[in-house]
């Protein structure tokens, strides 16, 4: 991720926070994983997502995420943030971005 070519060298770390809203309800009362969102299948299915691709900016990506998870998962909606860790005088730079189901 980045705009000068250098940046796309070579991966980068990259720290993810995905929020899903969904109706856990009868997940939690069954005690039943299959009724609600797999947490580790989506954290494999972001990773994956990413092998061999690049973009230049993490706003794109953000979205791109956010696309996946809705179509894929099926949340009410998906926040999620992507710091990135390349600028030597901050810790990390981010971006968030909010998306709700539609229909």
């Amino acid at each position: 991720v980045g705009v000068p070519d250098r940046e796309r060298e070579r991966p980068q770390r990259l720290s993810l926070t995905v929020v899903m809203e969904t109706d856990f309800v009868p997940a939690a009362h069954e005690d039943a994983l299959e009724k609600t969102i797999d947490y580790y299948a989506v954290s494999e299915r972001l990773r994956d997502y990413g092998i061999g691709r690049s973009w230049r900016l993490l706003e794109t990506l953000a979205l791109e995420l956010s696309e996946l998870i809705l179509s894929e998962f099926g949340p009410r909606s998906v926040s999620i943030e992507i710091k990135k860790f390349i600028l030597s005088d901050t810790e990390y730079v981010a971006v968030k971005h909010h998306q709700i189901a539609l229909g």
